[in-house]
């Protein structure tokens, strides 16, 4: 779910278009015609291995045929992250989730037709990871989406550092880094009412991800967020946004939050969050960060 960006000071922005969402860099200045080029080329590559829309991508190759295949080395990351999710949450987190979302219509044509229904298989029946080393028993579908999109921001904005560019702001829909000196306020926004905010946060140097139950929706409780545990859309959770150091832990807890207590999550570092559940309720920790407005 976008968050509501606000900029203090105009700045450079560059907006486009991948991995099926919309991204905005601000910077202080624009950014050169290289590293937008070498940025672009980063992102295409994400692609390459993970899409489950391109019949190209690695994640098509593996959910053709059983076997061993090796994933880029700084996949390790994303996959611990993904196992200890898995672990914390008895499987409701888990990447094996790509053939239910097909199943349920989010399929590589975007049909938006359900079939018949598929389980999600368990981790270690169908899959072990060594490194960035899979091995399978059988194809399966990997969809990454639970925390995919952060780690590609974190990837982002290390580009940008490496090039010496300190003062940032990616959004990548809803997925949200920041690095600079002049914090930015950004508000949360309503999952029933995209033209309201039930809150702001001030973000200084560290990472927002929201996830919501009415965005990527198609039909009555037909979207994204999958319960791996019963291979059905989450219902008692409609929204989450989760503050931390890594966009990618944050994207990761962001979705966890639909399934499991912020307290179960604590192994994997410090962070606040808010999470609307379907009753209306917010919980919530946001200290001297933010504020809410319901």
């Amino acid at each position: 779910m976008p968050s509501r960006q606000s900029a203090p000071t105009p700045k450079a922005s560059w907006q486009f278009d991948a991995i099926g969402t919309r991204w905005a860099i601000e910077t202080v200045s624009p950014l050169s015609d290289s590293l937008r080029r070498e940025m672009s080329d980063r992102i295409a590559a994400f692609d390459t291995v993970y899409s489950r829309f391109r019949p190209d991508s690695l994640v098509r190759r593996v959910a053709t045929v059983a076997g061993e295949y090796v994933f880029p080395s700084d996949s390790v990351a994303l996959m611990s992250l993904y196992r200890q999710l898995y672990d914390i949450t008895s499987g409701a987190v888990t990447p094996l989730v790509g053939s239910t979302l097909e199943a349920l219509g989010y399929d590589e044509t975007y049909s938006f037709q359900t079939k018949a229904p598929a389980s999600v298989p368990l981790w270690d029946d169908v899959m072990k990871w060594d490194g960035n080393i899979l091995t399978t028993t059988q194809p399966v579908v990997l969809d990454v989406g639970a925390a995919g999109k952060g780690y590609l921001v974190d990837i982002i904005g290390q580009l940008l550092e490496d090039d010496g560019i300190t003062s940032y702001v990616i959004d990548a829909s809803g997925d949200v880094r920041h690095r600079g000196s002049e914090a930015q306020v950004i508000g949360l926004e309503h999952p029933d009412d995209p033209t309201r905010v039930i809150g702001a946060v001030r973000l200084n140097n560290q990472s927002l991800c929201a996830s919501a139950t009415n965005r990527r929706r198609w039909g009555d409780n037909l979207h994204h967020v999958i319960d791996g545990r019963t291979s059905a859309p989450a219902t008692d959770v409609v929204a989450t946004w989760v503050i931390a150091d890594s966009t990618m832990v944050a994207d990761g807890l962001a979705t966890a939050l639909f399934f499991v207590s912020p307290d179960d999550l604590q192994s994997l570092g410090s962070f606040q969050f808010v999470r609307m559940f379907a009753s209306g309720e917010v919980e919530y920790l946001l200290e001297d960060v933010g504020e809410l407005f319901v």
